[in-house]
Formats: C-alpha cells, sequence, structure tokens
C-alpha cells in the first residue's frame, strides 16, 4: 500500500507537467479542455494522499530515493497535516483558473500558452509543499519565478512589463538568499534532509542564527511581509485574473509555509532568537497594510494591500512559535488562499464588465448587477474577519496566541494586531459602500455565466465549511505542530 501512495506523490507532482508538455503539442482549440482535464486529474492524488495510513507527526505518505548521489541529493517527497491543506489549495485553485481561462482568455498571448504556464506554476508550487529536501525544495521554490513573470507579462495591463520585473528582480534577491542559507545548513550538517535536520539536528547556535535570518527575509520577499512587500501591489494591479487568483491564492504561501517548515523546523534556535523582531515586524504590517488600504481608489491594488495585512497575522502567529499561533498561521494560510482568491476572480469580473477599476467610477453594483454585488460583499466581510466565516480563525487566534505567549511586548502586539483587524472592517465597508451601495457608476451586466458560477462556487462553500467546521484543516496538524516546536 506504501507503493500505491509513493506514486500518488510523484503523480501530483509530474501530472501538471505532463500536461503542460501534452499542451505543447495539441491544437490551440484542445488546450482548454486538455488543461482543464489535467488539473482535475491531479486532484486524483489530491484526494487519495490523506488515505495513507501514517498519522501523527511522521509524515503520512513518503518517498525518498537518491537522485544525484555525487552530489548527496535526494528526490525525498512526503506530506503531512502541515502541507496537505495548501497541496488540496492548490490543485482546487489551478483547476479553477484552467476552467476559468477556457472560457474567459484574457487578452494578450496565445490561451494554450497561458493554460501551460498554469500547470507549470502548479508542479512548481505542488512539488514545494511536498519537498523534504532542503535543495530540491529550492529547485521546486524556482520553478515558479519565470512561469509568473510570463503570465504578468504577457497577459496582463497596460503596465504589466515593469511590474513583472519588478516581480522577478524582488523574488531573485530572495531566491538568493534561500540558496544562501539552504547552502549553509547543508554544509554545516552533511545533509540536507528536513526529517534528519528536524528540530535543528546537527546545527550549532551559530549556523542556526545564520541560517534563519537568510530563511527569513527570503521568505519575506515572497509572502511578501513588510516591508518587502512592495513588489506585490503592481503584480496584482497588472496580472490578468487567474494570474492574481493563483498569486494571492497559493504562490504567496510558499513564503509563510516555508518559515513554517523549514525556518522554525530545521533552525528552531534562529526563530527564538528572531521571534521578538518577526512580532513586532507582524505588527507593524497588520496596521500598515490596513492603514494603506483606507487610501486606496483601485479595486485590485486595495485587495492587493489588503493581503500585507492578512499575511501580517500569518506572521504573527508563527512567531509566537506556540501550537495555537502555528495552527492559526496554517488556517489563516487557507483561509487567506479561498477568500482572497474569490475577492481576485470578482475584482476581475468587474474590471472586464465595467472597463475600470477605480472606485470613482463604480457604484451602484446592488442596483445594477445585485448577485455579483452579493458575492462581493460576502467576500469582504469573509475577509475583515466575520465569525463563522474562514478568515475568522486565523486572525483571531493569531491574537490569542500573542496573549497566551504572555509578557509586555506580546501583549501590546496583541492588542495592535486586534485594532488592525477593527481597521481592515473599515476600510472593506468603505470599499463595500463605494462599489455596491454607491451611487450608480459605470454600469455592469448583471449576468453570471455558469463558468464564473463554476470558479466561485466552490470557494464560497469553502469559506463558510471552514469557517463553521475550522477542523477541516486544522484536524490532522496538532501533532506536526508540537514537532516542529518541541
Amino acid at each position: 500500500m506504501n507503493d500505491v501512495y509513493q506514486v500518488m506523490l510523484v503523480a501530483a507532482v509530474a501530472l501538471p507537467a505532463v500536461g503542460a508538455a501534452v499542451l505543447a503539442v495539441l491544437p490551440a482549440r484542445l488546450a482548454g479542455w486538455a488543461a482543464t482535464g489535467f488539473a482535475a486529474l491531479t486532484l486524483v492524488p489530491i484526494v487519495v494522499l490523506p488515505f495513507s495510513h501514517g498519522r501523527g507527526s511522521t509524515p503520512w505518505a513518503e518517498l525518498d530515493v537518491s537522485w544525484v548521489p555525487a552530489l548527496h541529493l535526494d528526490f525525498h517527497l512526503g506530506v503531512d497535516g502541515v502541507s496537505y491543506p495548501l497541496v488540496a489549495l492548490t490543485g482546487l485553485l489551478t483547476l479553477l483558473c484552467c476552467a476559468y481561462t477556457k472560457w474567459h482568455a484574457p487578452e494578450g498571448g496565445s490561451p494554450r500558452t497561458l493554460l501551460a504556464l498554469l500547470l507549470v506554476l502548479e508542479a512548481g508550487i505542488l512539488g514545494t509543499f511536498l519537498s523534504l529536501d532542503l535543495i530540491l525544495f529550492f529547485l521546486f521554490f524556482e520553478v515558479v519565478l519565470l512561469p509568473m513573470y510570463a503570465v504578468i507579462a504577457g497577459w496582463g495591463g497596460a503596465d504589466r512589463r515593469r511590474a513583472a520585473r519588478k516581480f522577478v528582480l524582488y523574488t531573485l534577491f530572495g531566491s538568493v538568499l534561500l540558496l544562501l542559507g539552504v547552502l549553509t545548513v547543508a554544509v554545516h550538517a552533511g545533509t540536507a534532509d528536513m526529517v534528519a535536520l528536524a528540530g535543528g539536528h546537527g546545527l550549532t547556535k551559530t549556523t542556526q542564527y545564520a541560517a534563519f535570518a537568510l530563511f527569513a527575509v527570503a521568505f519575506a520577499v515572497k509572502a511578501p511581509l513588510w516591508p518587502l512587500h512592495s513588489w506585490l501591489p503592481d503584480a496584482h494591479t497588472q496580472a490578468p485574473t487567474v494570474g492574481s487568483v493563483i498569486l494571492a491564492g497559493v504562490l504567496l504561501k510558499m513564503g509563510t509555509y516555508g518559515l513554517i517548515r523549514v525556518g522554525v523546523g530545521v533552525t528552531p534556535l534562529g526563530a527564538r532568537w528572531a521571534a521578538p523582531l518577526l512580532g513586532i515586524l507582524a505588527a507593524a504590517a497588520i496596521l500598515a497594510g490596513a492603514l494603506i488600504c483606507l487610501k486606496q481608489t483601485e479595486l485590485k491594488r486595495l485587495i492587493a494591500y489588503s493581503s500585507v495585512g492578512h499575511m501580517g497575522f500569518v506572521l504573527l502567529g508563527i512567531a509566537t512559535l506556540t501550537a495555537t499561533g502555528l495552527q492559526a498561521a496554517l488556517l489563516g494560510n487557507v483561509a487567506h488562499g479561498l477568500i482572497t482568491g474569490l475577492l481576485f476572480f470578482l475584482a476581475g469580473t468587474i474590471k472586464d464588465r465595467a472597463h475600470t477599476g477605480d472606485l470613482a467610477d463604480l457604484g451602484g453594483l446592488r442596483e445594477t448587477a445585485p448577485r455579483l454585488a452579493g458575492l462581493l460583499g460576502f467576500a469582504a466581510i469573509a475577509s475583515l474577519g466575520l465569525p463563522g466565516l474562514a478568515g475568522f480563525w486565523g486572525e483571531a487566534f493569531a491574537v490569542v496566541a500573542a496573549v497566551e505567549r504572555g509578557g509586555g511586548l506580546w501583549t501590546t502586539l496583541a492588542v495592535l494586531a486586534a485594532i488592525g483587524g477593527a481597521l481592515t472592517a473599515a476600510y472593506f465597508l468603505r470599499l463595500l459602500r463605494k462599489v455596491t451601495h454607491g451611487p450608480v457608476g459605470t454600469p455592469v451586466t448583471p449576468a453570471i455565466a455558469g463558468v464564473e458560477w463554476f470558479a466561485w462556487a466552490p470557494l464560497v462553500a469553502l469559506t463558510l465549511a471552514v469557517g463553521l467546521v475550522p477542523t477541516l484543516v486544522l484536524a490532522a496538524t496538532s501533532l506536526p505542530v508540537e514537532a516542529l516546536i518541541r
């Protein structure tokens, strides 16, 4: 039976890569169906993996084979309660984006090329979440860089090339630091295996401090975390709808996931050393993101800056280095992916139909397109953290974790984060007042196409389901999280 799950691990990474190669030789008219089919097929191993017999703090399923013996490089994949929710989210969002692109291909290059890039992105992101070898993790981490650059530069808005260059320069800077951190650990420990390195095994305190500093900055760029976030608004504003959904939904999570899996898991002494600074930066991100959002006048730019604040809550949970905080961060990652993915789908639809994203030109959406207004209202109140919806749990328990950590610093950070949560409500209510309840501006076509319902309905349902039953995400996280902070 273990062999079956090892095949499932490889299939989850290989199927989208094979799909991208197949698209290169298929006629353009079949590309949409093929890409959607391969994305759907990739969900099969993802759905099967939780049924593996492994449980507890060890990976549920694991594959470890020698890849490049001369360099001691292993092809080591595995999945557990920390990685699986993001693996499932990646598979779902890629399927929705491929189906959406088949019927709503953005202007620019060939739709077939865009679909192939989405599948390459899926392979790279899934490989990152499933890697249990640091060098393999780095390689998959880098796979997503050029495809996302191409998506923004090829199918984005009027200023897409500048935004794409900014994205690639920032993330290349982070990649250099990540490589230095990986090599620092591998050279000093004599291995790059994350399982063997768990708890900082084989690493001195000085090495852990140095490696964690490199990891923290590298992952902060990818997340992105304040103050290394300035590439994000431009990338989101210029990217096509599906590019923004993948970028916000799962690509940013590679940064926060890496901080948990690699930063806390491999260099725990470094994480404890830097925890107060990380907590301060998290509170600053929450407040800065909210205050900037209050001044935004463009729809996608506002949603992009909201990610800075939401990732601040995730960082605060990680910085506490408590079981409650790490579980809040994991849940916050998933909730943000669901809700912000939905928000970018809706924002893209509104911009496509109104031909503007300027809040001053939008308005009266509840009169011209009431169903679209209702969905936007649902996504907004989910993002501001209304109890009963997915956005509540991660943010609320990040604050609870800071209070539990105790002491003047962490209590102050909890208070500041709570104030940031109130400001989040303020800017989303401002958004709704202007777009749905304001005077009627540019007319928006009220009809919603079937493929749009197909893309949005799973995100709406899961936002509600995770909000009501958060154990859907957290059920299998407690033991691996405790192993990380042990």
